[in-house]
């Protein structure tokens, strides 16, 4: 066996041993961390809700039986009915499923699009920094609500639109912090190597700058999933994201605010699914955040 051979062998097996001293300590970071154990089960929880929905709905979530409308909680309605008699407890297992579909989806397109655009100003500079960062300032300098709310008027009502309206002013923030990460590294020796040997700028961004830009990214992302869920819920009191008859959370409390004196279960139960969903977010992703970040780790 040659040494070359050998010299592969063993720092593939260095490799190995990093990878899975990282795993551990992140395992023993995730057990410590209380909070961030709180959220991940919240999150499993309401995912798992979302998936077996029909198993746990009581009712059919969008059947209307007027006269049992604005029934309290009890053991046939666990948490009442609205005004048209629909069995509010189905109706949030249910907008479960679309909730976290929103928040998911959205994540996943806005994303890659702003990490994409920061690489490629931070590794480019001059005129297309320029002119990148100038639009990433546009979108900015908006309240992401208020410009949510304008795109999804411009769109229309709806399910689809309002994940590109939030898709759409979600994606500066990753931008700007993928921009940093990358200017913080073009300039590397390594990158300068890689430059000399013949490697493409496509190739650079893609297989040597992106790496180093994903921690950052993803406690980034995992930080925003709880902002994203309430944009789309305020959207849906708005009247336009998810319409009648979907089982959307927003559009419950927009539905039950005008009986929160007498019947406080309509809009307070499925305000308080919004609650739950955007604390487990939130907690999960300090948690991420204290793993992947050394900077940022409990002592």
């Amino acid at each position: 066996m040659s040494s070359t051979t050998l010299d592969k062998t063993k720092v593939d097996h260095l490799r190995s041993e990093a990878k899975a001293r990282y795993l551990k300590d992140s395992y023993l970071l995730w057990c410590r961390n209380h909070l961030m154990i709180t959220g991940t089960f919240i999150i499993l929880i309401l995912i798992l809700v979302a998936i077996f929905a029909p198993l746990l709905a009581t009712h059919d979530p969008y059947h209307q039986i007027l006269k049992n409308r604005l029934y309290p909680p009890s053991s046939e309605h666990f948490f009442g009915t609205d005004n048209l008699g629909r069995d509010i407890f189905s109706r949030v297992v249910f907008g479960a499923r679309i909730t976290i579909l929103i928040s998911f989806l959205v994540a996943f397109i806005s994303t890659p699009i702003g990490t994409a655009v920061g690489i490629l100003s931070g590794y480019m500079g001059g005129k297309t920094d320029e002119v990148l960062m100038r639009i990433t300032d546009v979108f900015m300098a908006f309240p992401k609500l208020i410009l949510a709310v304008a795109f999804a008027a411009a769109l229309g009502p709806g399910v689809v639109n309002a994940i590109i309206a939030i898709a759409v002013v979600n994606w500066p923030s990753y931008a700007r912090l993928a921009r940093a990460e990358t200017l913080a590294v073009r300039n590397h020796d390594y990158i300068q190597v890689l430059r000399v040997m013949g490697a493409g700028d496509l190739r650079i961004m893609a297989g040597h700058i992106l790496p180093l830009c994903l921690s950052s990214v993803i406690v980034r992302m995992s930080l925003d999933m709880g902002q994203i869920i309430l944009t789309a819920a305020g959207l849906g009191f708005l009247g336009l994201g998810a319409q009648p008859p979907m089982p959307e959370w927003g559009l419950m409390v927009a539905d039950g605010r005008l009986y929160l004196v007498d019947h406080w279960w309509v809009a307070t139960l499925p305000g308080f699914a919004i609650l739950t969903i955007v604390i487990g977010f939130n907690l999960l992703g300090d948690g991420v955040r204290d793993i992947i970040d050394p900077h940022q780790r409990q002592s």
